[in-house]
């Protein structure tokens, strides 16, 4: 291994291994939970889109907050806590649908938990890979995540898709509470993880104040704000684009689960070709350049997106999807390792829940959207809206600073005077 791998760590191996489980469980449920409520429980657009909201609402209610939680928490705890949590409550829809009880109640139940859980899951990840990896392996461990991620989505979502049509939803889900009990299992394994810091200046610091603190470290540096913004209108686009297309698929062009499945899995190869690629182009062109550019060139064929159809148009869309996701992929990795470069250790667990919190809440925003407008006018017009959303997404990193930037900022440990004081 090159001296400075992150594989090197035994501690990130363990973490690795055990994402791969988790997000093998996420990718799953991503396609069985939305296809029992169209094709099982006859779901609506615009309760679909609930739906989709309701997974991804958690972040908006309490993603803030959970920044300065993670922040006084051990963060393997936190894992564990938060894949336990999955698995327990993922379980429960196929012995519900078992005994013939299931509703989109439960359903809604289900999804906003796992979500609450979800937001400690990903918070805590973030904030622990630098203290395992150090900062000068994170763009190589941020790169393996990503990957990783993006395989699940082939793999999980292609998988979910299969396993609904041939086995049915509810296997696939209690497939998916497995991986999320051995991911919690796999956690264990891994030691590095720091008491945190519970107190500055040798008092305790006011909750309000730590969220505060951190609200100020993103949303005043025009770098991290530019980030910030670009990868919310990515997620509003998306999202809008994934909560219509079970209800695109199944009732007006009849495709079976498995070609959904295979869609959101071309979407997964990008990321995972945009995540493999991140770090060669941002050595040649620098990581702000690449940022700029690969929005420029890729962004655009969102736009294919909404010609989905049968026949060849299924194709072209499909490719726009790749490209579309594709630059995302890259995104992932260079905006995640810019922003936790620019951020002190003690404020990780904050900058990573803002950005959360401003990122998946975009996610809610779009489900949300994508409901209403699905009832209101079409689910044509729907995906025009999200295709445009993902084609000028990419316009904050192109006109910020950010664009300018050759290679990672060296983070500084904040002077005595940039520490709030109680209250502040």
């Amino acid at each position: 291994m090159r001296p400075g791998s992150p594989w090197r760590v035994r501690d990130f191996r363990t973490l690795f291994a055990s994402t791969a489980l988790s997000q093998l469980g996420t990718s799953t449920t991503y396609v069985a939970v939305p296809l029992i409520a169209v094709s099982a429980l006859d779901a609506t657009p615009g309760q679909v889109g609930a739906l989709a909201a309701l997974s991804t609402v958690a972040f908006l209610l309490i993603g803030l907050p959970a920044g300065a939680w993670v922040d006084r928490m051990r963060h393997r705890a936190v894992l564990i806590a938060a894949d336990l949590t999955r698995a327990a409550l993922f379980a429960s829809i196929p012995l519900v649908w078992w005994l013939d009880a299931l509703t989109l109640g439960h359903l809604y139940m289900v999804v906003l938990l796992t979500g609450c859980a979800t937001v400690f899951f990903d918070v805590g990840s973030q904030s622990v890979l630098p203290q395992l990896v150090g900062r000068d392996g994170l763009v190589r461990a941020n790169a393996a995540v990503v990957s990783l991620i993006a395989a699940g989505n082939v793999a999980g979502r292609g998988a979910g898709g299969g396993l609904v049509q041939l086995l049915t939803a509810p296997v696939a889900v209690a497939c998916a509470a497995a991986a999320y009990l051995a991911s919690a299992l796999r956690l264990t394994a891994v030691h590095r993880t720091p008491a945190p810091p519970l107190t500055v200046r040798g008092r305790p610091t006011r909750l309000r104040a730590q969220i505060a603190e951190g609200l100020r470290h993103v949303l005043g540096n025009r770098e991290l704000r530019a980030l910030a913004l670009t990868a919310a209108l990515s997620n509003l686009g998306t999202q809008i684009i994934n909560t219509m297309l079970p209800v695109l698929f199944v009732r007006q062009l009849h495709y079976p689960a498995g070609a959904l499945g295979l869609f959101w899995a071309a979407g997964g190869a990008g990321l995972l070709l945009g995540a493999r690629w991140a770090r060669p182009i941002a050595a040649c062109l620098g990581h702000g350049r690449a940022l700029a550019l690969a929005g420029l060139c890729l962004a655009p064929a969102g736009l294919l997106v909404p010609l989905v159809d049968r026949g060849a148009w299924l194709w072209v869309a499909g490719v726009g999807w790749l490209l579309a996701m594709l630059k995302i992929g890259m995104d992932n990795v260079l905006g995640v390792s810019l922003r936790q470069h620019m951020t002190p250790d003690h404020l990780l667990g904050r900058m990573n829940a803002t950005f959360r919190f401003l990122l998946t809440g975009a996610l809610a925003v779009g489900a949300a959207v994508a409901g209403l407008l699905g009832e209101l006018t079409t689910l044509r017009t729907t995906l025009w809206a999200g295709g445009a959303l993902l084609a000028t997404a990419f316009l904050p990193v192109l006109l910020s600073p950010v664009r300018t930037r050759r290679a990672l900022p060296r983070q500084e440990e904040p002077r005595a005077a940039d520490v709030p004081a109680e209250g502040s």
